[in-house]
């Protein structure tokens, strides 16, 4: 079983992806012009801009349901294999992939928001939905949402509650499988509690987590202030080459910095889509802004926090695949949150593993219910036509099953079912995104262009000139006609 899997995410994770990503997020950026960097500011300000509805979440609260899914184990065991394959310079690469992975951000994000629907009484949206009203395409629409089910609901949990319960047992003995048994239960109460739920867990939850967590870097980096400017170094002369000991593991670098970023922030991959479908916003392009915003948080933020620590503290090793080790600071130990916990030791004896342990536990638990947030929605894609409503049912025990299982199996064949995941969606999604390039670029020069006209942008897609954005013709309708009753009783 793992030897398949292995061979799987071998040809899923290919030169080809780590090229595509790269040149995908490349072409987004240019033909943007750089989106992700001239309106910084803005998305801090749409950040808080916006509130809830019966039908939809706070701009804010899709945010923080995003940035539940991007932050999670890739932001700590995963920061520590890229270093642990790729050595220190697959740092810059994850920083690289995470500016270009801005505007693919901004992009995808965009163009949920504009081929959302309403389901009940809320609002769902996605990859899925994109290319069957976008590209009118039904069998892509309906083989993405297969394989995004089937990613986000059966392979990737084991990943985060593996991680959480490994986390638990190195630094408290507890039994992993009450550590399942915990989160199964904590898990239960959240899903099925409906996508509200899952938001306002989500917004109370993730700013804590992050804050406190870089909070921690800071320590750490101040007590050892003399070493930053040597890391830095490190980081930069291993990224090109120019380091004498890193100087033949340059690809490595480029492909682990890029592997981490993707999986981490998934930038690319589709999964800040459903989440940003969930908004209520004036605009499409006002939540794909927001969403940019969270790709910088992820892997700007969380993930060089991470890298920081391990590095200026010198806890991580180095042997790339197929290679000699370089670097052999943590001996036989496997890469991943230990090399965390060690570097936060060397500070604050004592503190540093369960301090990690409760990072992880928070990282790895939103990111769970962000990840069955995105299995039900593309679910409901899927069952919009058989309305057998028990299929939800079924997908919150499958995920639950899983979850537990994760918590007592190998952490490696977990990984790889996870990358193999993360990887087959993001050939499909960027393929979508890259073929609806030519609608995303005019719900961006619309927003643009109203901007410049001192408005408050409000999307229109007949004058855009875009089919299928059957959420927001009706949205226009009504408007009109409220325009139109409140004429007629002024008159």
């Amino acid at each position: 079983m793992q030897n398949l899997v292995d061979w799987l995410v071998g040809q899923v994770w290919s030169i080809g992806l780590v090229v595509f990503a790269l040149g995908a997020g490349l072409f987004f950026s240019f033909v943007t012009r750089f989106v992700q960097i001239r309106y910084f500011k803005e998305m801090i300000k749409l950040l808080f801009e916006g509130k809830s509805s019966e039908s939809g979440v706070s701009s804010f609260q899709a945010f923080c349901m995003a940035l539940a899914g991007r932050v999670g184990i890739g932001n700590i065991a995963g920061v520590a294999t890229a270093i642990a394959f790729g050595g220190p310079g697959a740092v810059f690469w994850m920083w690289i992939m995470a500016l270009l992975g801005g505007a693919s951000a901004f992009v995808e994000s965009t163009l949920a928001q504009v081929y959302k629907s309403k389901v009940g009484n809320e609002y769902r949206g996605g990859t899925p939905y994109f290319i069957e009203k976008g590209l009118k395409i039904k069998w892509f629409a309906v083989l993405v949402a297969i394989v995004v089910t089937i990613s986000y609901g059966i392979l990737l949990p084991g990943i985060q509650s593996s991680t959480i319960a490994v986390g638990f047992e190195n630094t408290s003995g507890i039994n992993k499988s009450i550590t399942g048994v915990l989160l199964v239960t904590l898990l239960a109460v959240i899903i099925f509690g409906g996508v509200k739920r899952i938001a306002n867990v989500a917004e109370k939850v993730v700013p804590f987590m992050a804050l406190g967590y870089v909070i921690v870097t800071f320590i750490v980096l101040f007590a050892n202030f003399t070493e930053v400017p040597a890391m830095f170094a490190l980081i930069f002369s291993s990224a090109f080459g120019v380091n004498e000991a890193f100087g033949g593991i340059v690809g490595a670098a480029i492909a682990w910095g890029v592997k981490r970023a993707v999986f981490s922030n998934v930038a690319g991959v589709g999964e800040g889509t459903y989440s940003s479908a969930a908004a209520e916003v004036s605009h499409p392009a006002k939540q794909g802004l927001v969403q940019a915003f969270s790709v910088y948080i992820d892997t700007i933020v969380v993930c060089t926090a991470t890298a920081l620590m391990i590095l200026v503290t010198g806890m991580y090793s180095v042997t790339p695949v197929g290679k000699d080790p370089i670097v052999e600071t943590m001996g036989n130990i496997e890469a991943g949150p230990i090399y965390t916990q060690e570097a936060v030791e060397t500070v604050l004896p004592g503190f540093g593993s369960m301090f990690v342990s409760i990072a992880i536990f928070f990282f790895a638990f939103t990111t769970l219910f962000a990840y069955y947030y995105i299995a039900e929605t593309t679910l409901v894609y899927l069952d919009k036509k058989l309305k057998l409503y028990w299929l939800k049912t079924v997908l919150k025990i499958a995920f639950l099953v899983m979850v537990y299982i994760g918590s007592v199996e190998s952490a490696s064949l977990l990984w790889a079912l996870g990358d193999l995941g993360i990887g087959s969606m993001a050939w499909l999604n960027l393929v979508a995104i890259l073929l609806l390039t030519k609608p995303a670029l005019k719900v961006y020069n619309d927003y643009e262009n109203q901007k410049k006209a001192g408005k408050d942008p409000v999307f229109n897609p007949i004058k855009v000139g875009i089919s299928g954005a059957d959420f927001w013709e009706e949205k226009c309708k009504e408007m009109e006609r409220k325009s139109s009753k409140e004429k007629r009783s002024a008159g």
